[in-house]
């Protein structure tokens, strides 16, 4: 008998419960796009910052001298990590030396890795690609003005007693350091300053979130004891506040839509409280509980709430990725993890939107029958 009678206040009211389920699905296809995006944002921020160079630095210890090297071998012990959160890894050893009478500070890396880290370079020329060459070099744009190179020159490199000569392969616009300084292979530095086998220090970059990434962090300081494992603060720092801006947002926005959805289907029930006062008087008149009658009306704007949430969330899978890439420039990926929060809220939303018909429970089945 309960599912005769809720089957057929479905049926009686197919306007109103139309229209309350339209402002449900609604509510929750903004929810669920929302919520998509928030969860896929992250990872494509956090993959789109690792290509503005490294965000963890292995270096000697702060309080030591400044003549104190890592040993090469670090490498090896990060590689040996094997970690899917580790994308680059590019070892640094810089050097004074001088190119005629100028002096200059060189940077000996691996070529195939810094091009890695740092995509975002502008070079005037072309990149090194093979990691340990031999017989060129980059220089930035501040060095090249003031050396007086371009790409395809000879420079002349001396430190101490060894000097190199290599072809300047292209003009580094780097924006930082980097612009007054010549790259060389590391096994080149290494050679003209008699350090083989030494680094001064070791540049990564580490995708994940902010936790995964001080997880590496503390694991990476336990297979390096004596070295310093520390974040490069910035880019920490800029990817933190724009997620935590980003989710800040995304919250307030899910907020008020979903009190606006409440506050559509409280209107929409408020007026179906006013026409099923007659059918709740017969119902109370027959001996109908008041418990059993609201439990009815419950189990009705929970059906709405869960079909209004599966519709929602479709829509808002569809939304997500029409915003991603229209805004973002990126296919925002469907996060099947959303699906019962957009439910769950949608039946919440639903079940509070229907408080109005509560007041059905104080009908007089007396005045109802009278007419009245």
């Amino acid at each position: 008998m309960f599912w005769r009678i809720f089957w057929h206040l479905l049926g009686a009211s197919r306007a109103r419960l139309a229209l309350a389920l339209v402002t449900l699905a609604s509510g929750a296809a903004i929810t669920s796009a929302l919520l998509n995006i928030d969860l896929d944002a992250e990872r494509k921020l956090t993959r789109e910052f690792r290509t503005l160079g490294a965000n963890v630095v292995v270096a000697p210890p702060s309080e030591s001298s400044e003549a104190a090297l890592v040993d090469a071998a670090a490498m090896d012990r990060i590689a040996a990590l094997r970690s899917r959160l580790l994308s680059v890894a590019a070892p640094y050893l810089y050097i004074a030396a001088s190119a005629g009478p100028q002096p200059v500070i060189l940077a000996g890396t691996w070529f195939d890795q810094v091009s890695k880290m740092n995509s975002w370079w502008k070079v005037d020329g072309n990149w090194i690609t093979a990691r340990d060459d031999r017989s060129q070099c980059l220089v930035g744009r501040i060095a090249a003005r003031q050396l007086g190179l371009a790409p395809g020159s000879l420079v002349e490199l001396r430190a101490g007693d060894h000097k190199i000569s290599l072809r300047v392969a292209g003009i580094v616009t780097a924006g930082s350091a980097e612009d007054n300084q010549i790259l060389t292979s590391l096994a080149v530095a290494q050679e003209l300053a008699g350090l083989p086998g030494r680094l001064s220090l070791i540049q990564l970059s580490v995708a994940g979130t902010p936790i995964e990434i001080e997880a590496f962090m503390s694991r990476l300081a336990g297979v390096l004891p004596g070295l310093d494992v520390r974040p490069v603060r910035q880019l920490a720092a800029a990817e933190g506040s724009l997620l935590a801006r980003i989710r800040g947002l995304i919250f307030w926005t899910m907020l008020l839509i979903l009190t606006l959805t409440t506050l559509g289907v409280l209107a929409s029930m408020a007026a179906l409280a006013m026409e099923r006062s007659r059918d709740v008087g017969l119902m109370k008149a027959l001996g109908g509980s008041v418990r059993r009658i609201m439990r009815l009306f419950r189990t009705e704007a929970g059906a709405l709430g869960l079909l209004g949430g599966t519709i929602g969330f479709v829509a808002g899978v569809i939304l997500a990725r029409w915003v991603g890439g229209r805004v973002f420039g990126v296919a925002i990926s469907p996060r099947w993890e959303v699906f019962p929060v957009t439910v769950a809220l949608s039946v919440g939303v639903a079940l509070a939107g229907a408080f109005p018909l509560r007041l059905l429970g104080r009908v007089r089945p007396a005045e109802i029958l009278r007419g009245e």
